[in-house]
């Protein structure tokens, strides 16, 4: 069985949503591999965050709908999805 490095883009309800709390909070319920911000327009910015998960693991919902359920999160969608040799 191989490892398949997942990046999810999650974008904040808005502007006044604090980043570093969502990170922390992020890390907290899925020890990812990295979170980078990302700005996206008019001082938004989302969170790339990149999860190595088994080859096997069935795909990435659940780890969709765990980011969706944390407080501050408008949306999730996979951005890069590879398997890693």
């Amino acid at each position: 069985m191989g490892e398949v490095s997942v990046t999810l883009k999650v974008m904040p309800e808005g502007t006044e949503v604090d980043l570093k709390k969502l990170e922390k909070e992020i890390k907290s319920r899925m020890d990812p591999h990295s979170i980078e911000e990302e700005p996206v327009a008019f001082g938004l910015k989302s969170l790339n965050v990149r999860k190595i998960i088994p080859d096997d693991a069935g795909g990435t919902d659940q780890l969709e709908e765990e980011l969706l359920e944390i407080d501050g999160v408008k949306d999730v969608k996979v951005i890069d999805q590879r398997k890693l040799l």
